[in-house]
């Protein structure tokens, strides 16, 4: 794939970027070294400075940034603004909170293990790698990035090819904030480099949010050279209701989590998995608020969806709706690209799906959504559990013993009751199964990329 900005709502080039040569990317990997060696002598205060002046410079920038993120990746303008603002928010928490997170942990009885004092500290690892995709471009790389520099690494960029002026943009926000020169650093470069990058001895760790494909290349390449990877990859989330549930209340959830960023979020509610009692009820709300959706230019304030972000994300979604139909399948509203420029699919519910359709294991990355009838709770456990995914999940049912088994039982890296999956930097987030390992938010999140040191004194 070229590094260019392909506007999705028009299908034209709107700009084409020059990758980096590789003496360019060893330019840079030193940079992000020497910086890391900087860095690592820094107080939290100073780094917490730092990182708050570069929150207030991308809150400044906020709609401006938020118009840069429609035009490259498609999403609804309002969505795209309040991406920057969580950014925003999750470098303000992460300054705010990084200094109890890494506190040094004594062992409050070190005579135990016959020393006079003893205790764990947390020390960064170096120059870390994140290599990120176009669906969240910033929040996706913040969510990294602050954790990372609040514990002293270095960070390392290689964005998606299709958004290069966002990657462009990152490259010096946390210089802007008063990092040392090269805290933070993109690479444009394609995913045929990332192996050689990983490999660099000056590089220590990496981390993806991408597809399953990626995770297992940048997995082997960390592997080769045992090197620290934390990986978060598709998912096909079970949306299931219950009879106890608010129905409409459910419904209207089901809509927002499928179509949210377009349908193109890793932990969006995929499978709606509804109960035969409340079946019908359900699937006749939810499908008709999908048909009611407004599709159309995302810089339009009142459009609810905007175009696939890329063409072959489009083609990938009318090669599962094509798939489904032949099998037997039931289209109950969309099913078809929208006419015109651009890379639009209309809003989409497929329902009475055979085992044997891709849908029912593949994820969809797009505004469809799959629909199944459970006859029971141990029927929809089973087919929430299906798959070989396991990111994340929602339930909604009143009745507590059913939360409290659904939460045990689902295979999942979060349970989400009477809500949608979101992502919460006061949470730990990530997966398991093909969704991946490891996890990002929180304070399990900042300590994957530390190095955990044991001190004992005699």
């Amino acid at each position: 794939m070229a590094i260019a900005t392909v506007n999705p709502t028009t299908g034209k080039t709107e700009m084409i970027i020059e990758p980096h040569s590789a003496e360019e990317v060893d330019e840079r990997i030193g940079q992000e070294h020497a910086a890391f060696e900087e860095l690592r002598g820094t107080t939290f205060e100073q780094r917490a400075r730092w990182m708050c002046a570069a929150a207030d410079f991308l809150e400044d920038q906020a709609e401006g940034i938020g118009e840069l993120i429609t035009v490259e990746m498609g999403k609804p303008i309002a969505q795209s603004v309040a991406e920057v603002r969580k950014a925003v928010k999750a470098m303000r928490f992460y300054a705010e909170n990084s200094a109890d997170f890494l506190a040094d942990a004594p062992l409050e009885e070190p005579a135990r293990v016959g020393a006079s004092a003893a205790y764990s500290k947390y020390e960064p690892l170096g120059v870390v790698l994140a290599v990120m995709p176009w669906n969240y471009p910033i929040w996706q790389v913040v969510r990294f990035a602050a954790p990372a520099l609040m514990a002293g690494n270095a960070g390392l960029l290689k964005h998606a090819s299709n958004v290069p002026q966002a990657a462009m943009l990152l490259d010096d926000l946390f210089e802007r904030g008063g990092f040392p020169k090269g805290s933070f650093r993109t690479l444009l470069i394609g995913g045929a480099e990332v192996a050689r990058v990983i490999a660099d001895e000056r590089v220590a760790a990496v981390t993806l949010t991408g597809s399953e494909a990626a995770g297992r290349s940048v997995a082997a390449a960390a592997g080769d050279h045992l090197k620290k990877a934390v990986l978060e990859l598709g998912g096909s989330d079970p949306f299931i209701v219950l009879p106890s549930a608010d129905i409409a209340a459910a419904a209207d959830t089901a809509v927002t989590a499928r179509i949210n960023n377009n349908g193109q979020a890793c932990i969006a509610g995929k499978r709606c998995i509804v109960h035969d009692d409340v079946y019908d009820e359900f699937a006749a709300e939810f499908v008709r608020r999908m048909s009611e959706l407004v599709v159309g230019d995302p810089l339009r304030p009142e459009t609810q969806v905007g175009p696939v972000a890329t063409e072959q994300g489009r083609q990938d979604l009318i090669d599962l709706v094509e798939d489904a139909r032949a099998k037997g399948a039931t289209i109950l509203t969309g099913g078809e690209p929208v006419e015109g420029q651009g890379w639009f699919f209309a809003p989409t519910v497929i329902a009475d799906l055979p085992d044997d359709a891709r849908l029912v294991q593949e994820e969809a990355f797009g505004p469809l959504a799959s629909l199944y009838r459970a006859v029971d709770a141990d029927d929809a456990l089973r087919i929430a559990n299906q798959t070989a995914f396991g990111l994340a999940s929602a339930v909604w049912t009143e009745e507590p013993a059913e939360q409290e088994r659904f939460t045990r039982e689902l295979d999942a890296g979060a349970v989400f009751i009477n809500g949608m999956t979101v992502s919460y930097q006061e949470l730990p987030f990530g997966g398991i199964k093909r969704s991946g390992f490891g996890r990002e938010l929180a304070e399990v999140g900042q300590r994957e990329f530390c190095n955990l040191k044991t001190v004992w004194k005699a």
